[in-house]
């Protein structure tokens, strides 16, 4: 019974993290990922739709991204969702492809950006505690109806704590490789 509620907390902290490695991706390092595009939302027809697909995205240069719309109409949209996104670019357009140059970071952005990032580590831990709160809340139901001795509770809570340490821990190793892969010049 511990063990399934425990199965369950872990694949639920694991979804926790693995959204944070993928909103992560998305935040700038000074170098062109097209995962600092792929997720935006563009207005296609009237429906928001992730970017990657309605467009191919490249890296043709370590600094430059190139997308290049599968419909050439589309090219006003996808500069409009560029332009109002929090990605800081500036996009260019040759008619048939957007260019996005990714300029090196300033002392100032790369602050921005790290308390960005601690920002939604901060949201991952809070996400791995609530789990951790539903996984208690459900042993202290099944002993309330007598499934589990209220030793098997203790037992189940002091595992539950255990592995809600080890994801955030996790969670601060994630944000502290992000944070000095953005400081790093």
């Amino acid at each position: 019974m511990i063990e399934d509620i425990m199965d369950e907390t872990r694949d639920r902290m694991n979804k926790a993290i693995s959204s944070l490695q993928t909103d992560l991706m998305a935040v700038r390092t000074g170098r062109a990922s097209p995962a600092l595009v792929e997720r935006l939302s563009v207005d296609y027809h009237g429906v928001p739709t992730p970017l990657v697909q309605i467009a191919s995205i490249s890296v043709p240069e370590a600094q430059t991204l190139q997308i290049r719309p599968y419909t050439p109409t589309d090219i006003g949209a996808i500069e409009r969702a560029i332009a109002v996104s929090d990605i800081g670019l500036t996009p260019s357009n040759d008619g048939k492809q957007i260019h996005l140059t990714i300029p090196p970071l300033t002392e100032e952005r790369r602050r921005d950006l790290t308390k960005q990032v601690s920002r939604r580590a901060e949201e991952a831990r809070v996400a791995i505690r609530n789990i951790r709160r539903d996984a208690i809340k459900d042993m202290r139901s099944f002993e309330g109806e007598g499934l589990i001795t209220e030793d098997d509770l203790h037992d189940g809570q002091d595992q539950a704590q255990v592995v809600t340490n080890d994801f955030v821990a996790n969670v601060d190793e994630i944000a502290r490789d992000k944070e000095s892969e953005i400081m790093t010049i």
